[in-house]
């Protein structure tokens, strides 16, 4: 479980963080002031520690300092109070993923921003255990990877993908710039690996960076790099994964997501095919195949006046949309085989296999989370067998969305108890919400605290 500390000298607001954040499932220590929080950081291991800056006995920059040198891995978020924004750009500077500033705004404010920052570090150390595996400087090393994707084959042979992998097979051939799109899960970075393997810049870096996972200032300096100097602690030249890509591709994902301010200097890059570090004159050569990929609705979102139309027309060079599992029925059995060697190498196992019912029963089922749901039903079915053979007895339905068709929707099993319904109804509404309980609790029409007692109950983590 993910350990988050939060440090504040106000009873009210580290009590209100720590609510928030306990009702999406992390496991959260308070602390009134720095010294206190100094001693959990010692005598604990956390992920992401959020604290206000202006404490007594120790304020949140020393408490800052003391995470930079002894937890360097630890993500840090700061609390500022109306009129001390400088501060909280100063605690940046010094390492700090963002600030948020008081009062909070709304439950989904602090949530968003903690999403991003665990993102990022879940990034970060991914990028720090390939380094360490090819005995690289971390410094030197492209970060080649921002999803969670498994570099699965496209297809098996579902007629729904085989025009796509033929567009793919052409472009591939080119420098064009492409834009994937399609449903959350449906394969783009898998799909981007592949055109870069398939083009003559197949010996060059494939470089990834997941615009949803930084903060703008964050993503600014990770994509340019810097200078040194150019800001409080700054201290040497940074490459930015720009410089790190030439050559090869780079892969801007959930490119929808990116700030106006941001996509203006981008299209700059894509349209003069330079930049400079941040903090720098030199102007540099950006030699990269570009791909971006988003599951929004880029021309929505366009008319909405969220996404540059000029930007967005650099990167539709050649639009290709990824269909959804449940139009490549013919994918799914030799997909969850593939899936299944991963999940037992993970759990420890030799093998894992599914018998011929439980193969019929996914068969049946749409898949609205597509191949990443899929893993996900089958990691937990694996946990859930009593060996190494998965039967129906030990899936999950995924959740019904407006994607799937009623006659296809999963109805409970002959024999099947009240309490297992309820179970899996609970499974459900926290898939389809990607984990977040109040809207769970909202779908399901029940109180927020009567579903805590219900995922006590049936051990639900």
């Amino acid at each position: 479980m993910i350990k988050i500390l939060v440090v504040d000298d106000e009873e009210g607001i580290r009590s209100y963080i720590a609510e928030v954040l306990e009702m999406e499932g992390y496991d959260v220590t308070t602390a009134a002031d720095g010294e206190e929080a100094a001693t959990f950081l010692a005598q604990n291991p956390y992920t992401l520690l959020i604290t206000d800056l202006r404490m007594p006995n120790m304020g949140g920059m020393e408490l800052l300092h003391i995470a930079n040198t002894q937890h360097p891995d630890l993500r840090v978020i700061v609390l500022t109070a109306h009129g001390t924004v400088d501060i909280a750009v100063e605690a940046m500077k010094l390492g700090a993923f963002d600030f948020l500033q008081k009062p909070i705004k709304s439950p989904g404010e602090l949530r968003k921003l903690v999403a991003q920052a665990l993102a990022a570090h879940k990034q970060s150390t991914s990028s720090d255990l390939r380094s360490k595996t090819n005995n690289t400087p971390t410094s030197k090393t492209p970060d080649p990877s921002s999803a969670t994707e498994p570099d699965l084959p496209l297809t098996y042979g579902a007629p729904a993908m085989k025009p796509v992998v033929e567009a793919l097979q052409k472009v591939s051939r080119t420098n064009a710039t492409v834009l994937l799109t399609g449903e959350s899960g449906t394969g783009k970075e898998v799909t981007a690996r592949k055109i870069h393997q398939w083009s003559p810049r197949s010996n060059g870096p494939f470089v990834a960076i997941n615009c949803a996972a930084l903060s703008e200032n964050l993503l600014e300096s990770e994509l340019f790099g810097h200078e040194k100097g150019a800001f409080t602690g700054a201290t040497e030249r940074r490459q930015g994964r720009l410089e790190q890509a030439a050559g090869g591709t780079f892969f801007l994902d959930e490119i929808g997501e990116m700030k106006l301010d941001l996509q203006a200097k981008l299209l700059r890059v894509l349209q003069e095919k330079t930049f400079e570090r941040l903090g720098g004159s030199e102007t540099l050569q950006c030699d990269v195949r570009w791909i971006a990929a988003t599951n929004r609705n880029l021309t929505k979102q366009v008319a909405e006046g969220l996404f540059r139309e000029d930007l967005y027309h650099r990167l539709a060079v050649f639009p290709i949309e990824l269909p959804p599992l449940r139009q490549r029925k013919e994918d799914i059995i030799p997909l969850a085989e593939v899936l299944l060697k991963r999940i037992a190498q993970d759990l420890g196992y030799e093998h894992l296999r599914l018998t011929e019912e439980a193969q019929s029963r996914i068969k049946s089922w749409d898949w609205p989370g597509n191949v990443r749901a899929l893993s996900n039903a089958l990691e937990r079915a694996a946990i859930l067998a009593d060996d190494t053979t998965i039967d129906i007895d030990n899936l999950t339905p995924p959740p019904i969305s407006e994607a799937s068709s009623p006659s296809s929707a999963s109805f409970p099993s002959p024999g099947q108890s009240l309490a297992t319904m309820e179970k899996d109804a609970i499974l459900q509404a926290l898939q389809q919400v990607d984990g977040n309980r109040r809207k769970a609790s909202e779908i399901l029409g029940i109180g927020l605290r009567t579903l805590y007692d219900k995922l006590k109950k049936y051990n639900i983590q």
